[in-house]
């Protein structure tokens, strides 16, 4: 195997490793055995160290007594997660609204508007999915290589989607309608309100992660 296959398999195992975090299918404080994770992807146990070591720099998992376990975080490391999603994706938002480009501002209208019909529908299991596209296409929009890595590494917890089973319509429908605002921003060039808008959208949601995480 080259070093490049080396790479490109270590990479897919980090991925896969990732997402079943951030999903949620390794709890909070869960074990994770190398040797067992190397058995269920069929890998040897270096790919798995590798992103190990990689998902511990993330701050998703922990080195503890030997072993590696799934970080659970504290409500103020949250809110201070949330902190930096304000500020980074508040700015993602203005420059969204100022420079990008016709094609992006209209992945981000029908986006928008896939998620509104998801929930008008009652599609609860998309409110995370959606949401996230929407702030991927907004970032995106922003054309900045080096605000959408800062805003990657914030934005992805498995408590978004642990929250988001938690949701009262109610707030469903609430986070909906933030997003219309933000988009309307976008949509009108307006940079202030677009960032004003977005600020107010992820302080609004902090705001509900705190009633529900303890």
């Amino acid at each position: 195997m080259t070093d490049s296959d080396t790479g490109t398999l270590s990479d897919e195992v980090y991925r896969r490793l990732r997402h079943a975090i951030v999903k949620g299918e390794h709890r909070p404080n869960a074990r994770l055995i190398e040797a067992e994770l190397a058995e269920q992807m069929q890998v040897s146990r270096t790919p798995i160290r590798d992103s190990l070591l990689r998902l511990a720099g993330e701050g998703l998992v922990l080195s503890r007594r030997r072993g590696w376990v799934v970080r659970e975080h504290t409500a103020e490391e949250i809110a201070e997660i949330y902190g930096v999603r304000l500020a980074l994706e508040g700015y993602a938002a203005r420059l969204a609204a100022t420079i990008g480009d016709e094609a992006a501002l209209e992945k981000i209208r029908s986006i928008h508007e896939r998620g509104t019909a998801d929930q008008s529908r009652g599609a609860r299991e998309r409110l995370v999915d959606d949401n996230d596209d929407l702030h991927d296409a907004i970032v995106d929009a922003a054309g900045n290589a080096r605000l959408k890595a800062s805003i990657s590494q914030t934005c992805e917890y498995y408590f978004n989607h642990r929250v988001a089973d938690l949701y009262s319509d109610d707030e469903a429908t609430q986070s909906i309608a933030s997003h219309d605002v933000v988009v309307r921003a976008i949509l009108a060039r307006d940079g202030d309100a677009a960032e004003a808008a977005m600020r107010a959208h992820i302080a609004e949601a902090l705001t509900v992660i705190r009633s529900k995480v303890r």
